[in-house]
Formats: structure tokens, sequence, C-alpha cells
């Protein structure tokens, strides 16, 4: 366990010594994010990142740990995640329609479910232990999953150091799960997401605000692809809480993607048009700084995370009050900062008609005026304390 964590840590220099490198390509190549009226910088910004976390962290399963990963399995991940980040690069230099980033994420997820066998097969209904054989379902959930996680990964990706610093938190827990709750023999997982979210950690202070590169498209798909896979693949042969521990983890991104699409519906607008709406948007417009709402949004994904771990550790009864309390806060919070624009506050307007009928039945307060007579019922009533 030592030479891991020496590991981990020798992929962090690496990824900081590589990046600069990286840098310079995005110049050489065109990727650049030219300011516009969508995006946060005000200079031109290169792009790219992610091909240099992409590099290390081969270069980790490939060189500095390849006695911990199967090899026909770590190819087959190779082979699928060149064809995202393929996809990204390409967006990146010219700018692809959102179908063709799909079709991209499309084809690594098929390479995943068929040439990596990584899918998930056997679906475990809560709470009553039973297992629900997928069948020929288990190839559409296996594909829905991935493109999932992955355009909510990038979803996220609006706001310097925003999607490297959420993913390396949720990276890291998913680590912490595998190794410590989930008892899997399969440990090259949580390695592997130690591996990636150390490959991050090196690549933040070049991200983090103010910014001397982005992840792009070429990262944001790749790190969204691994999580997916790296989830799914953990998955395999456990149990509900294990479905459902990813989904909390990850309770950021997906929350943002999810009320982005009902927002985009309840608008009449495409789901795949963007818009300046999202979290970290609405963040801003209440006043926080760049900085401020970044950190607040790395703030939010420690809780999902410490929320996650607490279903591991809570019984049945205690499992559905945590589902029932997320769910309330997680409403009032989207409804707090408008996630689906101003009007649409229907638990606060509730709660505040809650509010409103209890105080109608208060006892009624007179208010006199100064240099008035105090009214009969309040000098009755300081009579009676006397």
């Amino acid at each position: 366990m030592f030479k891991i964590i020496v590991e981990l840590f020798f992929l962090v220099i690496i990824q900081a010594a590589i990046t600069p490198f990286i840098r310079r390509l995005a110049f050489v190549l065109g990727a650049v994010d030219n300011p516009n009226a969508r995006r946060v910088n005000k200079t031109p910004m290169p792009t790219l990142g992610g091909l240099g976390i992409f590099v290390t962290f081969n270069i980790g399963v490939f060189v500095l740990l390849r006695e911990q990963f199967p090899t026909h399995e770590s190819f087959s991940i190779l082979l699928a995640s060149s064809v995202v980040v393929l996809t990204g690069m390409i967006d990146d230099i010219l700018e692809l329609k959102p179908r063709q980033k799909m079709f991209g994420i499309f084809v690594g997820a098929l390479v995943i479910y068929f040439l990596g066998g990584i899918k998930m097969n056997v679906l475990n209904v809560p709470f009553i232990n039973k297992q629900i054989n997928l069948g020929w379902w288990s190839l559409p959930i296996t594909i829905f999953w991935i493109l999932a996680l992955t355009n909510a990964v990038n979803l996220i990706d609006g706001l310097d150091g925003l999607a490297d610093g959420v993913s390396m938190i949720s990276l890291f827990t998913m680590g912490i799960v595998g190794y410590f709750f989930l008892h899997t023999r399969q440990l090259y997982i949580p390695i592997a997401c130690f591996m990636l979210a150390a490959c991050l950690l090196g690549f933040l202070p070049y991200n983090f605000h103010p910014a001397k590169m982005f992840l792009g498209d070429t990262g944001a798909l790749y790190i969204g692809f691994m999580i997916a896979v790296l989830s799914l693949k953990g998955l395999k042969n456990v149990t509900f809480i294990s479905l459902l521990v990813p989904i909390i983890i990850l309770g950021v991104p997906i929350t943002d993607t999810i009320y982005a699409m009902i927002r985009r519906k309840l608008n009449k607008r495409p789901v795949s048009q963007a818009d300046k709406h999202h979290l970290h948007h609405q963040l801003m417009r209440m006043g926080l700084t760049h900085r401020q709402t970044v950190l607040t949004i790395y703030a939010l994904s420690l809780i999902f995370s410490f929320i996650s771990l607490l279903f591991l550790l809570s019984p049945t009864w205690g499992t559905w009050l945590l589902i029932i309390g997320l769910l309330l806060a997680l409403e009032l919070f989207v409804e707090s900062i408008g996630l689906l624009g101003e009007k649409y506050k229907p638990f606060l307007h509730l709660t505040q008609k809650i509010i409103s009928a209890r105080s109608t039945k208060d006892p009624t307060v007179e208010v006199w005026h100064l240099g008035q007579d105090k009214p009969e019922q309040l000098k009755h009533q300081n009579d009676k304390k006397d």
C-alpha cells in the first residue's frame, strides 16, 4: 500500500510537469477558448488540459502500477477513452455539434460494453434483496449510464477549476467507498479512482482561478467517461447501496444536469441548447465572486460525499430518512437560488403558506403610538405579571 501511495504522489508531480507542454501544444493546434457571451474568461485560453490528464493516468496504469491492472480490461478502457478524448480534441479545435459529441461518447460506451465486458447485468431491487437479471436491457441501461454521467461532468465545466475539483472530490470518495466499504476483490478499481484524482490534483494549480489552462471538452468528457466506467465497474455483484452511492457522490453535476433539462423543457427550448442558468451562474448572480462560487460548489460536493458515506453506515430506516431529507433539502436549495427560474418555487410557497396560516392563530398584538394611552388589554396582562 505504501508503494501505491508513493506512486500516487509521483502522478501528481508528472501531471504538474506535463501540463505546460500540453499548454503549448494547445496553442499550436489552435485549441483556444476565445471570449464570448457565454464564457467567463476575458482573454483567449488554451484548452486540451484533459489530454495531459489522459496521458498521465495511462502512465500510471501501464508503467507505474502495471501489476495492479488486468491487461485486457486496461487496453479496452484505453481504446474506449481514446475515442472520447479524440472527440473532445476535435471539439476543442473545430467545435462539434452536441449530437456529434454524443456519437463519440456512444462509440466509446460500445467499446466498453462489448470489448471490455463492463456492463450492468443485474439490478438490485431496494430493501427487499431481490435481483433482477436485466437481459437485453443491459445494453441500453449501460449506454445510458455512461452517456448521462459523462455529460453531467461536461455541463458543470463552466468556471475555473470547477469540474476539476468536483470530479476530484467525487473520485476520492468513490475510492474510499470501494476500498473500505464494498469489500470487493477488484482493488484496482478504487486504486484507479485515486490515480485519476491524483492527476486532477496535479492539474488544479493550472486550472484554478485565475486559470492558465482549461480542461476543455477533451478533459471534461474524458473525466466524466472514466467516472462512469469506474463506477459501473464497481457496481458489479454488489448491493443496491452501491448503485445509489455513485449517484449521491456525483450529486452536484447530476442535479445541475437534471434541472437544466427540466428548465429548458419548461421554457420550450431544446435540451441540448446551452444557457447561462446553471448552478454556478445562479450563485454568481447572488453576488458571489468567481472563487467563492467554485469553493461553495466544492463544499456542496463534499456534503454529497459525506451523505453517501452515511448511506453505507445507516440501517434501512435510516436510509429512507436520508433519502427524504436529501430530496427536501435539495429542492429547497434549488428553489432558493432560482435554478428553475424565479417563478418556480412551489416548496417555498407552500412553506410560506403554512407559516402564514400559523401566524393567524397567534394572539393579536396591538400597537399604539408614543404619547397615546396603553391599550387596556396590555395593561391587564402587565397587572397579572406583577
